[in-house]
């Protein structure tokens, strides 16, 4: 019982945070009856889908602030945009490659409201050579099948969809444009509140274990990079025409010099996902 009060905490206030400061989600218990199982769950695969959807969340007009794993969504943010890296301690190979940022001090008031304008315009202006594509290598989904897989990633009763064909420069591959993802059946948004409900399929449910059938074939799907940053040429017309290209509301006024940032900053850049 000691044990598995204790991994109930741990995984409420890592990879399964909420909003609620003092409550855990009582769904984690479900997994840690049998301790004997804890091996067999991808908590890896869980840990995303709940991220996945409290960004999703995020976005809803009467959401404020950002919940998840977000030591994850930081480590990620370091790791492919150099441009907000802090410092970096040297560490072994075998040692987790999050712990090796320095964290420096939380901006307040004036200080972080300058810092989120600055980091706004940084992220309009952001290029192809600013950000670093394959940081693990480019032979990492070799070592990990499972990154290849297609389709949705769950944690208890939250499903998202995971797709690595939107992101083949990431695996050393020209970027192409990707198939429909597999869609929920049904959802449910409240006009009021933050929060939805996604509905899929029950088959849904069953592709995880057949990585085999679902495993996304790079060299059939696409070609190896000749630049890190390689793409077809349709594809940013598709993409213009399914994002938002800039974070800042275009204007009329002539366009400021690139600001410079201070490589000392790293907790504040999640500000950004508090508007």
């Amino acid at each position: 019982m000691e044990v598995q009060c204790y991994l109930f905490v741990l995984l409420g206030s890592t990879l399964f945070v909420d909003k609620s400061r003092d409550r855990l989600r009582p769904a984690i218990n479900l997994f840690l009856k049998d301790h004997r199982r804890l091996a067999d769950y991808a908590w890896g695969a869980g840990a995303l889908a709940y991220l996945y959807r409290q960004l999703g969340v995020a976005t809803r007009a009467g959401s404020k602030g950002l919940c998840g794993c977000l030591t994850l969504l930081q480590a990620w943010i370091y790791e492919y945009f150099p441009l907000f890296r802090p410092s970096q301690l040297p560490q072994s190979p075998d040692a987790p490659r999050a712990s090796s940022w320095i964290s420096p001090r939380l901006p307040g008031g004036d200080e972080a409201r300058q810092r989120l304008v600055r980091y706004r315009q940084l992220l309009d202006e952001l290029s192809a050579d600013d950000v670093t594509w394959t940081p693990y290598g480019r032979d990492g989904h070799r070592d990990i099948p499972r990154s290849l897989y297609t389709g949705p990633i769950r944690f208890s009763d939250i499903a998202e969809g995971y797709d690595p064909s939107r992101c083949l420069r990431q695996f050393g591959y020209r970027q192409i444009i990707p198939a429909a993802m597999t869609v929920p059946h049904d959802q449910y948004r409240p006009a009021s509140g933050s929060s939805y409900i996604v509905f899929w399929d029950p088959w849904v449910n069953q592709l995880w274990n057949n990585v085999a059938a679902r495993r996304l074939e790079l060299d059939f799907a696409s070609r190896p990079c000749e630049q890190p940053s390689e793409i077809v040429e349709e594809y940013v017309d598709w993409f213009l025409t399914r994002s938002h290209p800039r974070i800042t509301h275009p204007t009329d006024e002539e366009p400021q010099p690139r600001p410079l940032l201070v490589h000392q900053v790293s907790y504040d850049f999640l500000l950004l996902f508090q508007i």
